[in-house]
């Protein structure tokens, strides 16, 4: 639609959704068609040069500390399927269920898993495909099932402290009773290790992680074992921490590039982004003067002026609401946002881009220029709730083989 500038543009188009049922386990998707929505790019290079620059800041010695890879939630948003090629290089991954340590090992993961939940059943821990299996033991109910346990598959244990964070975990008073229960086991040859882990409350803030570091090793002393207490945040930018070769750090957020401090974006800690999500421009209109755009008119026209409907919402998973002066990319410039986002599309304001035309790629996060933690920042909310809350009609497709923009004609 051209020309007309007395058009209302407020709630125009509802596109039928445009993304196939993803195959399991892995969510990703191949071919064009896919691309004439809202789609995301996951660029495993990325995935793989995060790995290694994480592994070097551990140290590249053989006597390293080892390093879980965290792929809980279909690795965060970027589908197992994408994200584990690139993850060969780390010792193992730690997902959240059962379900999705199936997913690893049906893709074809054979090194180490790490189940931070609390599921587990006699199956699974009797189901030798599931091994290397280590358990995360949150609770009295795991350890009952250990205990219960007489299988030939020996399963490793990580006993869980809630600390400061008071999420799963044993409480520090009760924490070494659960020890001496786990230590019988493993010392009957029923366990393939025991170990302490422990998740920070704050480790982005280094005094408290300091002094949740110093409670640890105070309710650990004389304890023996490997520990698995240090994440992203605290590798990358944490006080100096001593750590043996038979501890791990898990690593999750900052594998896809992404920085675990709100102040920052990944690309100031070295870091590569590993998502980019993008949408076609599908049609432009002219509006007067004054004219409100969007629901709820919060947005009034200061002058006559072209837009563009970009075909992306909230059902995608892209915030509804977001802070003056957010902005999309087209054509490599910023397009602001203008109006409420709706279900289905976004209204960005064209009238510095005399050169761009429906039928353009809209990024909306994921390069440098416009990075997800940008984004989050604009919505009041973090980088990994975006990444995760991208709903099952964004296919992700594989970013080493994207489409150019002329593919992605609506």
């Amino acid at each position: 639609m051209n020309g007309a500038d007395d058009v209302h543009a407020g709630p125009l188009c509802n596109t039928p959704g445009h993304a196939a049922t993803p195959d399991a386990p892995s969510g990703a998707q191949k071919g064009s068609r896919a691309t004439r929505g809202t789609h995301a790019l996951i660029d495993a290079r990325a995935i793989r040069h995060n790995l290694d620059h994480l592994l070097g800041l551990l140290g590249r010695r053989a006597a390293r500390s080892r390093l879980w890879a965290v792929v809980k939630a279909n690795a965060y948003g970027h589908t197992l399927a994408l994200a584990l090629p690139a993850l060969a290089g780390a010792d193992g991954v730690a997902v959240q269920t059962l379900d999705e340590a199936r997913d690893c090992r049906q893709l074809g993961w054979r090194k180490p898993i790490l189940i931070m939940g609390d599921e587990l059943d006699a199956d699974a821990l009797a189901d030798p495909v599931l091994h290397p299996l280590h358990l995360c033991v949150n609770g009295d109910a795991q350890i009952v099932a250990l205990e219960r346990h007489s299988g030939p598959q020996r399963p490793y244990a990580w006993l869980r402290c809630h600390g400061d964070l008071h999420h799963a975990g044993h409480a520090p008073g009760s924490y070494r009773q659960a020890w001496a229960r786990l230590q019988r086991l493993q010392a009957a040859d029923r366990l393939a290790g025991l170990g302490h882990l422990l998740h920070y409350a704050d480790a982005d803030d280094p005094e408290r992680l300091r002094a949740e570091r110093t409670a640890f090793d105070a309710l650990l002393a004389g304890l023996p074992g490997p520990r698995c207490q240090d994440n992203s945040a605290a590798l990358l930018s944490g006080p100096p921490h001593a750590r043996r070769p038979d501890d791990w750090v898990r690593c999750g957020i900052a594998l896809y590039g992404i920085s675990p401090f709100p102040q920052h974006d990944g690309g100031q800690l070295g870091l590569q982004p590993a998502m980019r999500l993008c949408a076609p421009l599908f049609d432009e209109q002219w509006v007067r003067a004054g004219a409100a755009v969007g629901y709820g008119g919060l947005f009034h026209a200061p002058r006559r002026m072209r837009i563009g409907l970009v075909r992306c919402g909230y059902a995608d998973g892209y915030p509804r609401t977001l802070h003056p002066g957010a902005a999309v990319l087209i054509e490599g410039r910023p397009c602001p946002i203008i109006g409420r986002n709706s279900m289905d599309l976004i209204t960005v304001d064209l009238s510095e881009q005399p050169q761009v035309r429906p039928g353009a790629l809209a990024t909306l996060w994921g390069t440098p220029d416009l990075s997800v933690e940008s984004v989050a920042r604009a919505a009041d909310t973090i980088a990994a709730q975006l990444c995760v809350g991208l709903t099952a009609r964004v296919p992700r497709l594989d970013g080493t083989q994207a489409h150019q923009p002329d593919d992605t004609r609506p």
